[in-house]
């Protein structure tokens, strides 16, 4: 069987073959860019139209320190036809996973946790995952770059139902009813629970709520207005209404709904809220520019951690990506209802997010429309 790996390979290589890479910067750039840009534009409206669900998908460009472009397509709420557009808030869902690590590594700077140090010392519970030992000790920076070796989701029924204001409840229920796949540290092995573990840890640790922490360590001192794990009722009617279902199954809005009121341990690993400005502020802030963390912390969160793979490996909180053109910094959400993509070329500097309330259609590879559109304008910058 073909992996996702090889196929997204020969994607990109004959999307390379008719964009070409040229390095010779001219002043002409600006005007390829937003021809770029434009050409972007019209695909999304084609396949919104073409994908016929009456959903919406929100969009942001990031270039260094700034968001270059944004713009909103379709429809955020079909129901009462309300358009979507540069303040349509949406789930994040696993791009949540970045904002806990860079928590972490927030409170690694200051002192209140060493990254390399057990979880246990912090949250004791987790002794009582099935197997655990002197030999499965479990550190931060384990959890947060997926080589915990624990298991993708706890056997739990209803571990991810349950309103957010009893996450923490949820998780020590989880906790004896999670296992190792793998020792620690030994491959890596992508877990939800993992992080909601390490959450939970990192609100011990420093003594504070962990939507708290994340509010006023990130959101604020970046400005992420519209960015929440529980969106207020005041800015609801800017919430995009989840469309479940697809691409030819029955549409439903009954499940994305039951999600925004209960998420049970799903929080410091989907819990988050947002929409692509917001987002583009943090990818600003993860290329560099900010002062939340110095740059050593940020090159450790965007350093490949072992085991190292030929292409595809983990930082901390993000997937890591090289070859001949790109070096990226990624991550993905999906959850019931929400699609959404972020991804920064570390050596261009440039970024783009893709947030979607439906689950199917023409744009199903969010990380290929977007990692295309990064080619064209790194391609369309150095243009002779």
């Amino acid at each position: 069987m073909i992996s996702k790996n090889e196929i997204l390979k020969v994607l990109l290589y004959f999307t390379l073959l008719t964009t070409g890479c040229e390095t010779t910067k001219n002043s002409h750039s600006d005007n390829s860019i937003q021809a770029v840009i434009k050409e972007f534009e019209s695909g999304i409206e084609k396949d919104i139209k073409d994908d016929g669900i009456n959903g919406s998908i929100s969009t942001a460009i990031v270039r260094k320190n700034e968001i270059i472009w944004s713009k909103a397509f379709g429809i955020a709420d079909i129901e009462k036809n309300i358009p979507a557009d540069t303040n349509t808030i949406y789930r994040t869902a696993s791009i949540s996973k970045p904002f806990t690590a860079f928590l972490m590594m927030q409170l690694y700077q200051k002192g209140i946790i060493d990254i390399d140090e057990p979880i246990e010392k912090y949250l004791p519970e987790i002794r009582n995952i099935k197997g655990y030992s002197e030999s499965t000790k479990i550190t931060f920076r384990q959890v947060a770059s997926h080589t915990s070796g624990l298991q993708r989701e706890p056997d739990m029924k209803g571990a991810d139902e349950g309103p957010i204001e009893e996450w923490e409840e949820k998780i020590l229920e989880a906790i004896p009813l999670t296992s190792f796949k793998a020792k620690p540290g030994e491959h890596h092995s992508y877990s939800n629970i993992g992080y909601g573990i390490m959450g939970l840890a990192l609100s011990r640790a420093a003594s504070k709520s962990f939507l708290k922490l994340v509010k006023d360590e990130i959101f604020i001192p970046l400005g992420m207005d519209n960015s929440f794990f529980i969106v207020p009722d005041s800015l609801y009617p800017k919430l995009a209404k989840g469309i479940d279902g697809g691409p030819i199954g029955k549409l439903s809005f009954e499940r994305p709904l039951r999600g925004h009121s209960g998420r049970g341990y799903k929080v410091p690993n989907g819990g988050i809220y947002s929409t692509p400005n917001d987002l583009g502020k943090f990818m600003i802030c993860n290329m560099g520019f900010c002062d939340l963390l110095e740059k050593e912390n940020l090159e450790l969160m965007q350093t490949a951690t072992k085991p190292i793979e030929e292409t595809w490996n983990r930082g901390l909180g993000f997937t890591l990506y090289q070859d001949d053109i790109l070096n990226t910094v990624e991550h993905d959400g999906f959850i019931s209802g929400y699609t959404a993509y972020f991804v920064f070329d570390k050596k261009h500097q440039y970024g783009v997010i893709i947030m979607r309330n439906y689950n199917f259609g023409s744009t199903d590879h969010l990380e290929l429309t977007a990692k295309v559109l990064l080619r064209k304008l790194i391609n369309a910058e150095n243009k002779n």
